[in-house]
């Protein structure tokens, strides 16, 4: 799937004030400055669609963009070592708790990790919380032209072990991606359009 169009919605902290539309959802999170605006980006061909920024934790709020007239990519906040206070990292956590449960037009969550760290217990927990959840997600490696090849395998079985080690039976789905090389996008988009197509021959049957 090519993205022929990205448009930005709207920008909100209130799950209720969310596009009222029955278009399907993909939300994007990750810890601070895991590459998500810049991946983002790189998906939709375009340089500033997602606001970039070298300190961490600039998303702040539930970002929605239209792609392809056709479906919402939603750009949550990053979790973990953000520049905020604890007082506004409860609020975040409490508008993206309330979207994930609340927001029925969710077809899928991916869940940005950056390949060159070990498993991080905040992202874990997080997937074990989705999981509780009932919530769809997928798992991007991001920044893997940081790493030699043999490198980005060990970081990225480390990751599939421990998850297996623990409550998972099976893996969610994986990709691997680069923006500055623009790899594994395609793969991203292949994606969602397949979950698309299934959602439109549901509604058909």
């Amino acid at each position: 799937m090519q993205i022929r169009s990205a448009t930005f919605v709207i920008s909100n902290s209130d799950v209720a004030k969310c596009p009222n539309s029955h278009l399907p959802e993909y939300a994007f999170i990750g810890r601070s400055n895991v590459g998500k605006s810049s991946l983002i980006n790189a998906l939709c061909n375009k340089k500033n669609l997602a606001k970039t920024s070298s300190r961490p934790g600039k998303t702040q709020l539930i970002n929605h963009f239209l792609i392809n007239q056709n479906w919402h990519l939603v750009d949550l906040p990053g979790f973990g070592y953000a520049r905020v206070s604890k007082t506004q990292k409860k609020v975040f956590q409490k508008f993206i708790t309330n979207y994930f449960k609340e927001r029925k037009q969710l077809v899928n969550a991916f869940l940005l990790i950056d390949i060159r760290h070990e498993p991080q217990p905040i992202d874990m927990k997080f997937m074990e919380w989705l999981g509780e959840n009932f919530i769809p997600f997928s798992i991007i490696f991001t920044k893997a032209d940081k790493l030699k090849p043999i490198a980005r395998d060990r970081n990225i079985k480390a990751y599939t072990e421990k998850m297996l080690e623990t409550q998972w039976e099976e893996l969610p789905p994986i990709f691997v991606t680069s923006s500055l090389h623009k790899t594994g996008g395609e793969e991203i988009l292949n994606y969602i359009h397949s979950l698309n197509e299934s959602l439109s021959e549901s509604k058909l049957d």
